[in-house]
């Protein structure tokens, strides 16, 4: 199993494509906030997360993800 701070850097790297602002990321990072991104961005962001990390994010889990870390969590979860 990875530890978290592999999964934020496997995280952090999946979100390099997606961060056209050049946005510095750190835990605290919102997607809609920092990042604007709209909601086909997050979707797309999304279906890349689950193919990295073979998991399934909900939609309702979706709806509570607004940060970086809170996404980071969500994974860890998701692997265990």
């Amino acid at each position: 199993m990875t530890s978290r701070a592999e999964t934020f850097a496997t995280v952090k790297a999946q979100i390099e494509p997606f961060n056209a602002k050049g946005v510095d990321l750190t835990e605290a990072t919102s997607f809609v906030g920092d990042l604007e991104w709209d909601s086909l961005t997050i979707m797309d962001f999304v279906a890349e997360i689950e193919d990295a990390f073979d998991v399934v994010i909900t939609m309702n889990m979706q709806a509570e993800i607004e940060t970086v870390g809170q996404l980071v969590d969500a994974v860890e979860k998701l692997k265990d």
